[in-house]
């Protein structure tokens, strides 16, 4: 059986990730392809987890995971280690005897326990004393449930969490309320609040970005720009030395070190970097989004018959998040930057031959099977390489923030 596995961050009051809730499926469709929806769910959770890697999927960050009533009382959760997870107990689980034994016994050996999309009632009463995250969903409920339902929890320690989150009213709503964790679509492209001025110190990376979308980039320049950023000098050697490359020869200079990544590669490298850099101060989900979203694009490039414009690809899934990293109209930041006029147009209109693959990485990131199923059969997409893919690009943008974001 396949395994296909998405993220959804989830992000406490001061925008910061808290951890990630993994949806996971045995393919593409948004169901089981098994009799027993029981044993998918556990094969495809445990099994996916174990096999895709903490590392990959949360960046050590805690892993919200959703279990059935077979899953609790068979204690696949034993497997997971419990300073990693958020064992997040379905809607549909009765609180049984058996339930409550085997969420008591979680609780006993450290696991954190959540209640998903909660519903108050006399037979909750046991899950609720033992639970740490209660999920109110923002979606299906109204504010006086809201707060009957938290009022019902009483003063128990309880974190609740806001989710299905989707207009800033309801993000304010939530903070109000109490709720000191949110989830939701709100979150993956965060409102523009107002116009945000890139600070002096920073120009030299818009300047770099800029720079390197010309259609010859001239790499004096480019060594210039770099030489008045003590930091990205020691950007790029770090970036020389990682494993992705790992030259075994010593850098003579840094034209030398341009020279010896190509075009291709320093736009690649420049591009991650200058973004990293505009963006410091904002939440680092926001920059490591943009590159996940590069390199899954640039990855599934090849596979949709766009190979050849692999790199522009890239581009546009790193320049996606700009509107949130700047807090200014995505149109505005464009109209700066001479990238070309298909990536603008996947980003603003949509008229652009890149733009299903832009459509496509969002529904992915946001788990909507719904939408992933009709776009990966127009791009004509396999499980097995968009899940491949994925999981490189995760891997990819985890390394390249800690060095973009290094010195």
């Amino acid at each position: 059986m396949k395994r296909f596995v998405a993220r959804q961050p989830i992000f406490d009051t001061k925008m910061k990730i808290y951890g990630y809730e993994l949806l996971f499926r045995a393919g593409l469709e948004p169901y089981f392809r098994c009799d027993d929806p029981d044993l998918a769910t556990s094969s495809v959770v445990v099994d996916g987890f174990l096999l895709f890697g903490m590392k990959t999927l949360t960046g050590g960050r805690r892993a919200f995971v959703n279990f059935t009533r077979n899953l609790l009382i068979n204690d696949y959760a034993k497997v997971l280690p419990p300073e990693q997870v958020v064992v997040e107990i379905l809607e549909s689980v009765v609180p049984d005897e058996q339930v409550v034994a085997a969420c008591r016994d979680l609780r006993a050996r450290g696991y954190m326990l959540a209640l998903d999309d909660f519903a108050f009632g006399i037979k909750h009463k046991p899950l609720v004393g033992l639970v740490d995250i209660v999920k109110i969903d923002f979606r299906q409920t109204k504010v006086p449930g809201r707060q009957d339902l938290m009022h019902a929890c009483g003063n128990r320690g309880i974190t609740f969490l806001a989710e299905k989150v989707e207009t800033r009213s309801q993000y304010e709503q939530a903070r109000q309320m109490g709720c000191s964790l949110f989830q939701g679509y709100f979150f993956g492209k965060p409102e523009i609040l107002s116009s945000r001025e890139i600070p002096t110190h920073q120009h030299n990376y818009y300047h770099l970005l800029q720079a390197i979308q010309q259609p010859q980039p001239n790499l004096i320049e480019l060594e210039e720009i770099i030489k008045h950023e003590t930091s990205l000098s020691y950007k790029l050697l770090r970036y020389l030395n990682s494993a992705a490359f790992a030259f075994r020869m010593e850098i003579r200079s840094i034209r030398h070190a341009l020279a010896l990544l190509g075009l291709d590669e320093v736009r690649k490298w420049v591009s991650v970097v200058a973004i990293a850099g505009i963006a410091k101060g904002r939440p680092s989900e926001l920059v490591i989004t943009s590159m996940v979203r590069a390199r899954f694009a640039e990855l599934l490039a090849p596979e949709a018959g766009l190979g050849e414009r692999a790199p522009e690809c890239f581009l546009m899934g790193l320049l996606s998040m700009m509107d949130a990293i700047l807090s200014r109209p995505l149109e505005d930041i464009l109209a700066e930057v001479p990238v070309t006029a298909d990536i603008k147009a996947a980003l603003l209109t949509g008229s652009s031959p890149l733009h299903p693959i832009y459509e496509f990485i969002r529904a992915y990131e946001r788990g909507d099977w719904d939408e992933i199923v009709p776009r990966a059969d127009a791009l004509r997409l396999t499980e097995s390489r968009v899940t491949e893919a994925y999981l490189e690009a995760a891997d990819w943008a985890n390394q390249a923030y800690q060095i973009s974001a290094a010195a």
